[in-house]
Protein backbone atom coordinates (compact mmCIF):
# COMPACT_ATOMS: atom_id res chain seq x y z
CA UNK A 1 0.00 0.00 0.00
CA UNK A 2 1.60 3.25 -0.86
CA UNK A 3 0.50 5.93 2.14
CA UNK A 4 2.43 8.71 0.14
CA UNK A 5 0.80 11.96 0.85
CA UNK A 6 2.05 13.21 -2.45
CA UNK A 7 1.41 10.18 -4.21
CA UNK A 8 -2.16 10.37 -2.64
CA UNK A 9 -2.69 13.85 -3.69
CA UNK A 10 -0.88 13.58 -7.32
CA UNK A 11 -3.91 10.33 -7.86
CA UNK A 12 -6.66 12.77 -6.85
CA UNK A 13 -5.09 15.84 -9.55
CA UNK A 14 -4.89 12.65 -11.65
CA UNK A 15 -8.72 11.69 -11.30
CA UNK A 16 -9.69 15.55 -11.60
CA UNK A 17 -8.20 16.11 -15.03
CA UNK A 18 -9.13 12.95 -16.35
CA UNK A 19 -13.09 13.64 -14.88
CA UNK A 20 -12.71 17.05 -17.04
CA UNK A 21 -11.14 15.66 -20.04
CA UNK A 22 -7.90 17.37 -20.13
CA UNK A 23 -4.50 15.68 -20.37
CA UNK A 24 -3.44 13.89 -17.29
CA UNK A 25 0.07 14.33 -18.03
CA UNK A 26 0.20 17.68 -17.02
CA UNK A 27 -1.70 16.60 -13.40
CA UNK A 28 1.64 16.72 -11.47
CA UNK A 29 1.43 18.33 -7.57
CA UNK A 30 4.88 19.40 -6.04
CA UNK A 31 5.68 20.50 -2.82
CA UNK A 32 4.81 24.16 -2.78
CA UNK A 33 7.63 26.32 -3.15
CA UNK A 34 5.84 28.76 -0.61
CA UNK A 35 5.08 26.94 2.46
CA UNK A 36 3.80 29.75 4.21
CA UNK A 37 0.97 30.20 1.06
CA UNK A 38 -0.20 26.25 0.64
CA UNK A 39 1.15 22.84 1.06
CA UNK A 40 1.10 21.75 -2.74
CA UNK A 41 1.26 23.58 -5.91
CA UNK A 42 0.22 21.81 -9.42
CA UNK A 43 1.51 24.09 -12.66
CA UNK A 44 -0.73 22.02 -15.51
CA UNK A 45 -2.64 24.54 -16.42
CA UNK A 46 -0.13 27.29 -17.81
CA UNK A 47 1.47 23.75 -19.73
CA UNK A 48 -2.11 23.30 -21.18
CA UNK A 49 -2.98 27.03 -22.08
CA UNK A 50 -1.30 26.72 -25.56
CA UNK A 51 -2.47 23.40 -26.65
CA UNK A 52 -6.40 24.15 -25.46
CA UNK A 53 -5.73 27.93 -26.56
CA UNK A 54 -7.57 29.29 -23.27
CA UNK A 55 -6.08 31.41 -20.64
CA UNK A 56 -4.24 29.40 -17.94
CA UNK A 57 -6.50 31.42 -15.12
CA UNK A 58 -9.60 29.85 -16.30
CA UNK A 59 -8.75 26.66 -16.73
CA UNK A 60 -6.88 26.71 -12.98
CA UNK A 61 -10.18 27.83 -11.95
CA UNK A 62 -12.10 25.46 -13.61
CA UNK A 63 -9.25 22.77 -11.94
CA UNK A 64 -9.44 24.08 -8.79
CA UNK A 65 -13.52 23.88 -8.57
CA UNK A 66 -13.33 20.63 -8.84
CA UNK A 67 -10.46 20.02 -5.96
CA UNK A 68 -12.79 21.85 -3.64
CA UNK A 69 -15.43 19.26 -3.76
CA UNK A 70 -13.30 17.08 -2.18
CA UNK A 71 -13.03 17.88 2.20
CA UNK A 72 -9.42 17.06 2.06
CA UNK A 73 -8.22 20.11 1.05
CA UNK A 74 -8.58 23.28 3.20
CA UNK A 75 -7.90 25.53 1.20
CA UNK A 76 -7.69 25.76 -2.64
CA UNK A 77 -6.28 28.90 -4.67
CA UNK A 78 -5.52 30.26 -8.21
CA UNK A 79 -2.69 32.53 -7.94
CA UNK A 80 -0.56 34.65 -10.28
CA UNK A 81 -0.62 33.77 -14.33
CA UNK A 82 -2.77 30.35 -12.94
CA UNK A 83 -0.96 28.60 -10.26
CA UNK A 84 -2.94 26.08 -8.19
CA UNK A 85 -2.10 26.49 -4.46
CA UNK A 86 -3.69 23.48 -2.04
CA UNK A 87 -3.60 23.28 1.48
CA UNK A 88 -4.39 19.75 2.95
CA UNK A 89 -6.53 19.62 6.28
CA UNK A 90 -4.56 18.25 9.21
CA UNK A 91 -7.54 15.73 9.63
CA UNK A 92 -6.17 14.42 6.48
CA UNK A 93 -2.44 14.44 6.72
CA UNK A 94 -2.88 12.41 10.28
CA UNK A 95 -4.94 10.18 8.68
CA UNK A 96 -2.42 9.26 6.22
CA UNK A 97 0.54 9.64 9.41
CA UNK A 98 -1.65 6.97 11.30
CA UNK A 99 -1.88 4.73 8.09
CA UNK A 100 2.20 5.00 8.27
CA UNK A 101 2.48 4.18 11.58
CA UNK A 102 -0.15 0.87 11.26
CA UNK A 103 1.12 -0.31 8.46
CA UNK A 104 4.26 -2.25 7.01
CA UNK A 105 7.25 -0.38 5.98
CA UNK A 106 5.29 2.93 6.51
CA UNK A 107 3.44 2.36 2.96
CA UNK A 108 6.25 3.25 0.82
CA UNK A 109 5.89 1.97 -2.62
CA UNK A 110 7.59 -1.14 -3.99
CA UNK A 111 8.51 -1.82 -7.36
CA UNK A 112 6.45 -3.17 -9.58
CA UNK A 113 8.07 -5.75 -11.53
CA UNK A 114 11.40 -6.08 -9.60
CA UNK A 115 14.43 -5.96 -11.50
CA UNK A 116 17.77 -7.87 -11.26
CA UNK A 117 20.16 -5.41 -10.59
CA UNK A 118 23.88 -6.24 -9.81
CA UNK A 119 25.36 -2.88 -8.31
CA UNK A 120 29.99 -2.92 -8.49
CA UNK A 121 31.23 -1.31 -5.61
CA UNK A 122 33.96 -1.64 -3.76
CA UNK A 123 36.78 -2.30 -5.82
CA UNK A 124 40.37 -2.81 -3.87
CA UNK A 125 43.14 -4.43 -5.57
CA UNK A 126 44.29 -7.48 -4.00
CA UNK A 127 47.51 -7.62 -2.07
CA UNK A 128 47.42 -4.23 -0.86
CA UNK A 129 46.20 -2.37 2.37
CA UNK A 130 43.10 -0.37 1.92
CA UNK A 131 43.39 3.17 2.52
CA UNK A 132 40.65 5.98 2.63
CA UNK A 133 39.94 6.19 -1.12
CA UNK A 134 38.32 3.18 -0.80
CA UNK A 135 35.64 4.50 2.01
CA UNK A 136 33.09 5.95 -1.13
CA UNK A 137 33.06 3.14 -3.17
CA UNK A 138 32.07 0.96 -0.17
CA UNK A 139 29.54 2.76 2.22
CA UNK A 140 28.24 4.62 -1.22
CA UNK A 141 27.21 1.26 -2.96
CA UNK A 142 26.13 -0.47 0.59
CA UNK A 143 23.25 1.95 0.85
CA UNK A 144 22.21 2.06 -2.98
CA UNK A 145 22.50 -1.97 -2.20
CA UNK A 146 20.14 -1.47 0.88
CA UNK A 147 17.78 1.33 -1.12
CA UNK A 148 17.06 -0.94 -3.77
CA UNK A 149 16.22 -4.08 -1.97
CA UNK A 150 14.14 -2.15 -0.04
CA UNK A 151 12.11 -1.03 -2.54
CA UNK A 152 11.84 -4.96 -3.89
CA UNK A 153 14.46 -5.23 -6.09
CA UNK A 154 16.75 -8.45 -6.86
CA UNK A 155 20.26 -6.69 -5.89
CA UNK A 156 23.58 -8.73 -5.96
CA UNK A 157 26.30 -6.46 -5.09
CA UNK A 158 29.93 -7.27 -6.51
CA UNK A 159 33.23 -5.94 -4.80
CA UNK A 160 35.05 -7.02 -8.24
CA UNK A 161 38.60 -7.03 -6.90
CA UNK A 162 42.01 -6.35 -8.70
CA UNK A 163 43.16 -9.45 -8.62
CA UNK A 164 44.55 -10.66 -12.04
CA UNK A 165 46.73 -8.15 -13.39
CA UNK A 166 50.75 -6.92 -13.74
CA UNK A 167 50.57 -5.87 -9.98
CA UNK A 168 50.43 -9.76 -8.89
CA UNK A 169 52.95 -10.41 -11.81
CA UNK A 170 54.92 -7.59 -9.81
CA UNK A 171 54.96 -9.05 -6.07
CA UNK A 172 55.69 -12.56 -7.48
CA UNK A 173 58.66 -11.06 -8.74
CA UNK A 174 59.88 -9.08 -5.80
CA UNK A 175 59.50 -12.21 -3.74
CA UNK A 176 61.59 -14.14 -6.14
CA UNK A 177 64.12 -11.50 -6.05
CA UNK A 178 63.61 -11.45 -2.42
CA UNK A 179 63.64 -15.27 -1.45
CA UNK A 180 65.31 -16.98 -4.89
CA UNK A 181 61.73 -18.81 -5.67
CA UNK A 182 58.32 -18.77 -4.41
CA UNK A 183 58.64 -21.80 -1.51
CA UNK A 184 57.49 -19.09 1.38
CA UNK A 185 54.64 -17.24 0.04
CA UNK A 186 52.88 -18.72 1.89
CA UNK A 187 53.96 -17.88 4.99
CA UNK A 188 53.42 -14.34 4.08
CA UNK A 189 50.58 -12.10 5.80
CA UNK A 190 48.77 -8.87 4.31
CA UNK A 191 51.64 -6.63 5.53
CA UNK A 192 54.53 -8.59 4.60
CA UNK A 193 52.76 -8.81 0.79
CA UNK A 194 52.27 -5.04 1.02
CA UNK A 195 55.87 -4.13 1.30
CA UNK A 196 56.80 -6.26 -1.38
CA UNK A 197 54.57 -4.62 -3.47
CA UNK A 198 55.84 -1.13 -2.34
CA UNK A 199 59.18 -2.42 -2.99
CA UNK A 200 58.26 -3.69 -6.48
CA UNK A 201 56.56 -0.53 -7.60
CA UNK A 202 59.63 1.51 -6.92
CA UNK A 203 61.79 -1.18 -8.64
CA UNK A 204 60.02 -1.47 -11.94
CA UNK A 205 59.81 2.35 -12.12
CA UNK A 206 63.61 2.53 -11.86
CA UNK A 207 64.29 -0.87 -14.02
CA UNK A 208 63.14 -1.99 -16.75
CA UNK A 209 64.51 -5.31 -16.86
CA UNK A 210 62.33 -5.93 -14.00
CA UNK A 211 59.71 -4.37 -15.18
CA UNK A 212 60.01 -7.11 -18.02
CA UNK A 213 60.63 -9.84 -15.43
CA UNK A 214 56.93 -8.69 -14.03
CA UNK A 215 55.14 -8.86 -17.21
CA UNK A 216 56.56 -12.43 -17.88
CA UNK A 217 55.63 -13.97 -14.80
CA UNK A 218 52.21 -11.97 -15.11
CA UNK A 219 51.98 -13.85 -18.49
CA UNK A 220 52.78 -16.95 -16.75
CA UNK A 221 50.18 -16.91 -13.90
CA UNK A 222 47.39 -16.14 -16.20
CA UNK A 223 48.65 -19.34 -18.47
CA UNK A 224 47.80 -21.05 -15.49
CA UNK A 225 51.08 -22.62 -14.91
CA UNK A 226 51.11 -24.58 -11.65
CA UNK A 227 54.04 -22.54 -9.36
CA UNK A 228 53.03 -19.13 -9.75
CA UNK A 229 49.19 -19.69 -9.85
CA UNK A 230 49.48 -21.65 -6.36
CA UNK A 231 51.98 -18.36 -4.73
CA UNK A 232 48.82 -16.10 -6.71
CA UNK A 233 46.14 -17.93 -4.76
CA UNK A 234 48.01 -17.24 -1.31
CA UNK A 235 48.33 -13.30 -2.39
CA UNK A 236 44.21 -13.47 -3.01
CA UNK A 237 43.22 -15.94 0.05
CA UNK A 238 45.13 -13.40 2.38
CA UNK A 239 43.90 -10.23 0.83
CA UNK A 240 40.16 -11.16 0.11
CA UNK A 241 40.71 -12.21 3.97
CA UNK A 242 42.19 -8.30 5.22
CA UNK A 243 39.70 -6.56 2.55
CA UNK A 244 37.14 -8.14 4.25
CA UNK A 245 37.92 -6.97 7.56
CA UNK A 246 38.02 -3.64 6.92
CA UNK A 247 33.95 -3.87 5.05
CA UNK A 248 33.42 -5.86 8.09
CA UNK A 249 34.43 -2.84 10.14
CA UNK A 250 32.26 -0.46 8.51
CA UNK A 251 29.11 -3.41 7.36
CA UNK A 252 29.59 -3.34 3.87
CA UNK A 253 28.62 -6.74 2.21
CA UNK A 254 28.70 -8.10 -1.08
CA UNK A 255 26.83 -11.17 -2.47
CA UNK A 256 29.73 -11.74 -5.12
CA UNK A 257 33.73 -11.82 -4.16
CA UNK A 258 34.20 -11.95 -7.72
CA UNK A 259 37.59 -10.73 -8.69
CA UNK A 260 39.30 -9.53 -12.59
CA UNK A 261 40.33 -13.41 -12.61
CA UNK A 262 37.00 -14.42 -12.73
CA UNK A 263 36.29 -12.85 -16.09
CA UNK A 264 39.71 -14.79 -17.78
CA UNK A 265 37.93 -17.30 -19.50
CA UNK A 266 35.19 -15.16 -20.55
CA UNK A 267 37.79 -12.97 -21.90
CA UNK A 268 38.22 -15.80 -24.54
CA UNK A 269 34.54 -15.62 -25.77
CA UNK A 270 34.84 -11.66 -26.01
CA UNK A 271 37.52 -11.42 -28.40
CA UNK A 272 36.12 -14.13 -30.44
CA UNK A 273 32.69 -12.50 -30.56
CA UNK A 274 34.39 -9.15 -31.86
CA UNK A 275 35.88 -11.13 -34.69
CA UNK A 276 33.16 -12.87 -35.29
CA UNK A 277 31.25 -9.53 -35.76
CA UNK A 278 34.34 -7.81 -37.95
CA UNK A 279 34.89 -5.38 -35.48
CA UNK A 280 38.28 -6.54 -34.59
CA UNK A 281 41.11 -5.36 -35.90
CA UNK A 282 45.40 -5.48 -35.77
CA UNK A 283 46.74 -1.83 -35.33
CA UNK A 284 50.22 -1.83 -34.61
CA UNK A 285 50.55 -5.34 -33.31
CA UNK A 286 47.64 -5.02 -31.18
CA UNK A 287 44.36 -6.61 -31.79
CA UNK A 288 41.90 -3.32 -31.02
CA UNK A 289 38.25 -2.82 -31.21
CA UNK A 290 37.34 0.74 -32.89
CA UNK A 291 34.27 2.92 -31.33
CA UNK A 292 32.28 5.43 -32.41
CA UNK A 293 34.03 9.09 -32.27
CA UNK A 294 30.66 11.70 -31.76
CA UNK A 295 31.95 14.66 -29.87
CA UNK A 296 35.00 14.20 -28.85
CA UNK A 297 38.04 11.68 -29.75
CA UNK A 298 36.93 8.15 -28.29
CA UNK A 299 39.79 6.16 -27.45
CA UNK A 300 39.97 1.99 -29.16
CA UNK A 301 39.43 -0.80 -26.78
CA UNK A 302 42.60 -2.64 -26.68
CA UNK A 303 41.16 -6.38 -27.12
CA UNK A 304 45.13 -8.08 -27.00
CA UNK A 305 48.35 -6.19 -26.51
CA UNK A 306 51.07 -6.25 -27.92
CA UNK A 307 52.04 -8.48 -25.59
CA UNK A 308 49.37 -11.24 -25.94
CA UNK A 309 47.96 -10.22 -22.60
CA UNK A 310 44.24 -8.77 -22.91
CA UNK A 311 43.90 -4.78 -22.84
CA UNK A 312 42.05 -2.89 -19.44
CA UNK A 313 38.55 -2.82 -20.79
CA UNK A 314 37.97 -6.29 -21.55
CA UNK A 315 37.51 -7.74 -17.90
CA UNK A 316 34.71 -5.06 -17.56
CA UNK A 317 32.86 -6.33 -20.50
CA UNK A 318 33.79 -9.90 -19.40
CA UNK A 319 31.92 -9.56 -16.78
CA UNK A 320 29.00 -7.58 -17.65
CA UNK A 321 28.88 -10.81 -19.94
CA UNK A 322 28.88 -13.16 -16.90
CA UNK A 323 26.26 -11.20 -14.79
CA UNK A 324 23.75 -11.13 -18.12
CA UNK A 325 24.73 -15.00 -18.54
CA UNK A 326 24.42 -15.93 -15.32
CA UNK A 327 22.30 -13.39 -13.35
CA UNK A 328 19.81 -12.42 -16.05
CA UNK A 329 20.76 -9.15 -14.87
CA UNK A 330 18.48 -5.99 -16.14
CA UNK A 331 20.59 -2.92 -14.54
CA UNK A 332 24.10 -2.90 -13.56
CA UNK A 333 25.37 0.36 -11.87
CA UNK A 334 29.13 1.30 -10.64
CA UNK A 335 30.15 2.91 -7.91
CA UNK A 336 33.66 4.23 -8.85
CA UNK A 337 35.99 7.16 -9.04
CA UNK A 338 34.82 9.66 -11.52
CA UNK A 339 38.13 9.60 -12.79
CA UNK A 340 37.42 6.28 -14.65
CA UNK A 341 34.58 8.40 -16.61
CA UNK A 342 36.13 7.17 -19.84
CA UNK A 343 36.65 3.94 -19.21
CA UNK A 344 33.51 3.18 -18.57
CA UNK A 345 32.09 4.78 -21.75
CA UNK A 346 34.29 2.82 -23.74
CA UNK A 347 32.92 -0.08 -21.98
CA UNK A 348 29.28 0.52 -22.58
CA UNK A 349 29.73 1.36 -26.16
CA UNK A 350 31.76 -1.83 -27.04
CA UNK A 351 29.22 -4.06 -25.08
CA UNK A 352 26.38 -2.22 -27.11
CA UNK A 353 28.65 -2.73 -29.99
CA UNK A 354 29.14 -6.62 -29.61
CA UNK A 355 25.32 -7.19 -28.34
CA UNK A 356 26.37 -8.41 -25.23
CA UNK A 357 24.12 -7.00 -22.97
CA UNK A 358 20.79 -5.90 -25.17
CA UNK A 359 17.98 -4.04 -22.91
CA UNK A 360 20.22 -3.51 -20.10
CA UNK A 361 20.52 -0.38 -18.08
CA UNK A 362 24.25 0.50 -17.74
CA UNK A 363 25.49 3.85 -15.41
CA UNK A 364 28.56 4.79 -14.26
CA UNK A 365 27.85 7.03 -10.84
CA UNK A 366 31.33 8.32 -10.48
CA UNK A 367 32.07 9.73 -7.11
CA UNK A 368 34.61 12.93 -6.04
CA UNK A 369 37.68 11.98 -3.34
CA UNK A 370 37.83 12.13 0.80
CA UNK A 371 40.02 15.17 1.21
CA UNK A 372 41.90 16.93 3.93
CA UNK A 373 41.38 19.89 5.29
CA UNK A 374 43.80 21.16 2.69
CA UNK A 375 41.67 20.43 -0.30
CA UNK A 376 43.53 16.96 -1.62
CA UNK A 377 42.97 13.66 -1.00
CA UNK A 378 43.03 12.69 2.67
CA UNK A 379 46.67 11.86 4.53
CA UNK A 380 48.17 11.20 7.57
CA UNK A 381 49.96 13.55 9.38
CA UNK A 382 53.61 12.61 8.29
CA UNK A 383 52.26 12.92 4.44
CA UNK A 384 51.31 9.37 3.90
CA UNK A 385 48.15 8.14 2.47
CA UNK A 386 45.74 6.86 5.46
CA UNK A 387 44.73 3.51 5.72
CA UNK A 388 40.86 3.03 6.03
CA UNK A 389 42.50 0.45 9.48
CA UNK A 390 43.46 3.69 10.84
CA UNK A 391 40.82 6.15 9.96
CA UNK A 392 38.28 3.73 12.05
CA UNK A 393 41.09 3.30 14.69
CA UNK A 394 41.17 7.42 14.68
CA UNK A 395 37.33 7.67 14.88
CA UNK A 396 36.76 5.16 17.32
CA UNK A 397 39.22 7.23 19.27
CA UNK A 398 37.77 10.32 18.78
CA UNK A 399 34.35 9.13 20.19
CA UNK A 400 36.13 7.30 23.01
CA UNK A 401 36.96 10.86 24.09
CA UNK A 402 33.18 12.10 24.35
CA UNK A 403 32.21 8.47 25.94
CA UNK A 404 32.59 7.81 29.84
CA UNK A 405 34.73 5.36 31.00
CA UNK A 406 33.52 1.53 31.12
CA UNK A 407 31.76 1.18 34.67
CA UNK A 408 31.29 4.79 35.15
CA UNK A 409 27.62 4.37 34.00
CA UNK A 410 25.25 1.31 35.46
CA UNK A 411 24.48 -1.40 32.94
CA UNK A 412 27.98 -0.05 30.92
CA UNK A 413 30.88 -2.12 31.09
CA UNK A 414 33.40 -2.29 28.58
CA UNK A 415 31.67 -3.86 26.45
CA UNK A 416 28.58 -2.27 26.49
CA UNK A 417 30.63 0.77 26.07
CA UNK A 418 32.97 -0.47 23.14
CA UNK A 419 29.58 -1.08 21.28
CA UNK A 420 28.49 2.07 21.64
CA UNK A 421 31.60 3.49 20.46
CA UNK A 422 31.82 1.33 17.30
CA UNK A 423 28.09 2.13 16.06
CA UNK A 424 28.90 5.83 16.83
CA UNK A 425 32.39 6.24 15.29
CA UNK A 426 31.25 3.82 11.62
CA UNK A 427 28.13 5.93 11.66
CA UNK A 428 30.04 9.03 11.75
CA UNK A 429 32.26 8.19 8.91
CA UNK A 430 29.35 6.76 7.11
CA UNK A 431 26.94 9.55 7.54
CA UNK A 432 29.87 12.35 7.02
CA UNK A 433 30.71 10.51 3.11
CA UNK A 434 27.06 10.04 2.68
CA UNK A 435 25.42 13.77 2.91
CA UNK A 436 27.58 14.74 0.63
CA UNK A 437 26.42 14.55 -3.19
CA UNK A 438 27.98 11.04 -4.21
CA UNK A 439 29.99 12.91 -7.89
CA UNK A 440 31.01 15.56 -5.38
CA UNK A 441 34.66 15.61 -3.50
CA UNK A 442 34.34 16.21 0.21
CA UNK A 443 36.67 17.32 2.85
CA UNK A 444 36.64 14.82 6.12
CA UNK A 445 36.96 17.02 9.10
CA UNK A 446 38.18 14.65 12.20
CA UNK A 447 37.08 17.96 14.63
CA UNK A 448 33.68 17.65 13.56
CA UNK A 449 32.50 14.26 12.02
CA UNK A 450 31.91 13.00 15.18
CA UNK A 451 29.96 16.27 16.91
CA UNK A 452 26.75 15.31 18.60
CA UNK A 453 25.06 18.49 17.16
CA UNK A 454 25.10 19.89 13.54
CA UNK A 455 24.39 17.27 10.73
CA UNK A 456 26.49 14.40 11.84
CA UNK A 457 25.59 11.07 11.63
CA UNK A 458 26.08 11.48 16.09
CA UNK A 459 22.84 14.20 16.04
CA UNK A 460 20.83 11.57 14.08
CA UNK A 461 21.48 8.82 16.19
CA UNK A 462 21.45 11.33 20.14
CA UNK A 463 17.44 12.25 18.64
CA UNK A 464 16.57 8.29 17.86
CA UNK A 465 18.63 7.60 21.47
CA UNK A 466 16.00 10.68 22.93
CA UNK A 467 12.95 9.18 22.13
CA UNK A 468 13.89 6.19 22.96
CA UNK A 469 14.18 7.68 26.66
CA UNK A 470 10.53 9.45 26.18
CA UNK A 471 9.44 5.77 25.29
CA UNK A 472 10.76 4.10 28.01
CA UNK A 473 9.62 6.80 30.60
CA UNK A 474 5.89 6.35 28.66
CA UNK A 475 5.90 3.14 29.25
CA UNK A 476 6.85 3.93 33.23
CA UNK A 477 3.58 5.95 33.50
CA UNK A 478 1.21 3.78 31.60
CA UNK A 479 1.20 6.15 28.72
CA UNK A 480 0.54 4.61 25.39
CA UNK A 481 0.21 5.40 21.50
CA UNK A 482 -2.97 6.74 20.69
CA UNK A 483 -4.59 8.87 17.47
CA UNK A 484 -2.72 11.25 15.59
CA UNK A 485 -4.20 14.69 15.99
CA UNK A 486 -2.80 17.60 15.42
CA UNK A 487 -2.66 21.02 16.40
CA UNK A 488 0.34 23.24 16.83
CA UNK A 489 1.55 24.39 13.53
CA UNK A 490 4.43 22.79 14.89
CA UNK A 491 2.95 19.19 14.76
CA UNK A 492 1.75 20.08 11.73
CA UNK A 493 5.18 20.66 10.10
CA UNK A 494 6.64 17.64 11.93
CA UNK A 495 4.00 15.46 10.23
CA UNK A 496 4.36 16.90 6.73
CA UNK A 497 7.88 16.36 6.75
CA UNK A 498 7.49 12.76 7.44
CA UNK A 499 4.65 12.23 5.10
CA UNK A 500 6.91 12.96 2.57
CA UNK A 501 9.00 9.44 3.20
CA UNK A 502 8.03 7.83 -0.25
CA UNK A 503 8.96 10.30 -2.17
CA UNK A 504 12.33 10.42 -0.67
CA UNK A 505 13.12 6.93 -0.98
CA UNK A 506 11.59 6.86 -4.53
CA UNK A 507 14.16 9.81 -5.24
CA UNK A 508 17.28 8.40 -4.00
CA UNK A 509 16.36 5.30 -5.52
CA UNK A 510 15.77 6.55 -9.09
CA UNK A 511 19.02 8.76 -8.81
CA UNK A 512 21.29 6.12 -6.92
CA UNK A 513 21.89 9.13 -4.03
CA UNK A 514 21.76 8.49 -0.70
CA UNK A 515 22.39 12.09 0.04
CA UNK A 516 18.78 12.43 -0.24
CA UNK A 517 18.44 10.14 2.92
CA UNK A 518 21.24 11.56 4.44
CA UNK A 519 19.21 15.08 4.38
CA UNK A 520 15.82 14.07 4.66
CA UNK A 521 16.74 12.11 7.98
CA UNK A 522 18.98 15.02 9.26
CA UNK A 523 16.03 17.60 8.76
CA UNK A 524 13.25 15.44 10.26
CA UNK A 525 15.44 15.10 13.54
CA UNK A 526 15.73 19.05 12.98
CA UNK A 527 12.18 19.56 12.92
CA UNK A 528 11.48 16.97 15.51
CA UNK A 529 13.39 18.48 18.01
CA UNK A 530 11.48 21.92 17.02
CA UNK A 531 8.49 19.84 17.76
CA UNK A 532 9.42 18.78 20.96
CA UNK A 533 10.51 21.76 22.88
CA UNK A 534 6.58 23.63 22.27
CA UNK A 535 4.22 19.63 22.45
CA UNK A 536 5.59 18.32 25.72
CA UNK A 537 4.45 14.86 25.96
CA UNK A 538 4.71 13.49 29.61
CA UNK A 539 3.70 16.85 31.31
CA UNK A 540 0.48 17.30 28.74
CA UNK A 541 -2.72 17.23 30.88
CA UNK A 542 -4.38 16.42 27.60
CA UNK A 543 -4.21 12.12 27.31
CA UNK A 544 -5.56 12.64 23.82
CA UNK A 545 -2.78 15.11 22.88
CA UNK A 546 -0.50 13.19 25.01
CA UNK A 547 -0.89 9.96 23.29
CA UNK A 548 -1.12 11.65 20.13
CA UNK A 549 2.33 13.06 20.39
CA UNK A 550 3.89 10.19 21.41
CA UNK A 551 2.84 8.39 18.51
CA UNK A 552 4.33 11.28 16.15
CA UNK A 553 7.27 10.12 18.31
CA UNK A 554 7.26 7.34 18.07
CA UNK A 555 7.12 7.52 13.88
CA UNK A 556 9.95 9.84 13.71
CA UNK A 557 12.05 7.21 15.97
CA UNK A 558 10.81 4.46 13.59
CA UNK A 559 11.39 6.37 10.23
CA UNK A 560 15.10 7.56 11.85
CA UNK A 561 16.26 3.71 12.29
CA UNK A 562 14.98 3.19 8.83
CA UNK A 563 16.70 6.13 7.18
CA UNK A 564 20.03 4.92 8.59
CA UNK A 565 19.75 1.47 8.07
CA UNK A 566 19.43 2.50 4.59
CA UNK A 567 22.73 4.46 4.87
CA UNK A 568 24.47 1.32 6.75
CA UNK A 569 23.89 2.63 10.22
CA UNK A 570 23.05 1.30 13.37
CA UNK A 571 21.09 3.30 15.90
CA UNK A 572 22.20 2.74 19.29
CA UNK A 573 19.40 2.25 22.20
CA UNK A 574 21.01 4.81 24.21
CA UNK A 575 23.64 7.50 23.60
CA UNK A 576 25.79 8.46 27.03
CA UNK A 577 28.24 11.19 26.87
CA UNK A 578 31.25 11.92 29.56
CA UNK A 579 29.94 13.88 32.59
Amino acid sequence: MNLSLDNVINQKMYDIFAHLGLDTAYAVCKTSDRPDLSDFQCNGALALAKSLHKNPREIATMIADEVKKDNCFAKVSVDGPGFLNMSITNEFIAEVLQQMENGSDFGIQKVTQPQTVVLDYGGPNAAKAMHVGHLRAGVIGEAVRRIEKFIGNKVIGDVHLGDWGTPMGMILAEIINHDGDLSKTESYDINQITEFYKQANIRCKEDETAKEQARIITAKLQDGEAEYRKAWQHLRKVSIEAIKENYDALDVNFDLWWGESDAHEMSFKVVDMAKEKGLAEMDDGALIMRLEEDNKPMPPIILIKRDGGFGYQITDIATIKRRVDEFNAQEIYYFVDQRQSLHFEQVFQAVEKLGIAPNVKMKHYGFGTVNGADGKPFKTRDGGVMTLENLIKLSKDKVRESMPAPNEVDGFGEKEIEKMVNQIAVGAIKFQDLKNNTASGYVFDMEDFAKFDGKTGPYIQYAIARINSILRKAQERNLSIGKIIINLPEERDLALKISQLNTIVWRAHQEKEPSIIADYAYTLAQIFSGFYNVAPIMSEENTELATSRLTMAKLVRDVLKQMLYLLGIEAPEVMLKKA
